[in-house]
């Protein structure tokens, strides 16, 4: 299960340290408004999809709130299919949907769950809706 802050499912993007830290100032910049994870994940942690409204805490490195994000659409694409609308949409300044596929492809090989063309990938997309702590809003 992954961890709940005030009831919260927690997004921890990306690895801890400088990738985490460059994800969360993109989010909270309003550059980031989507992410990508693997549906293999969501079943390791006995954890469901999220669904449309609702409400992630986004954490650092420590699992320290940093803001809060609404779920705004989910999607499940095979690796393949992810469109190029979404890959910008996770504002990480990827030129191309080709670039975008060999960058999450190297990060999820070096993870340890190496990807091809049929995984299915949960794109998801959100909307920033508070701050540092502010939860309830």
């Amino acid at each position: 299960m992954w961890p709940r802050i005030d009831g919260l499912r927690t997004l921890a993007l990306g690895t801890p340290g400088e990738l985490r830290a460059r994800l969360n100032a993109l989010v909270l910049s309003g550059e980031k408004t989507a992410t990508a994870g693997l549906t293999g994940e969501y079943a390791q942690e006995n954890e469901e999809l999220e669904h449309v409204g609702e409400r992630l805490a986004l954490v650092d490195d420590h699992d320290a709130l940093v803001g809060v994000v609404e779920i705004t659409n989910v999607e499940v694409v095979r690796f393949a299919d992810v469109p190029w609308d979404f890959a910008r949409a996770e504002g990480e300044g990827d030129r191309s949907i080709e670039e975008w596929r060999a960058g999450h492809g190297a990060y999820w090989a070096r993870q340890g769950t190496p990807v091809t063309d049929d995984s299915e990938i949960v794109c998801l997309r959100f909307r920033l809706v508070s701050t540092e702590g502010s939860v309830g809003t």
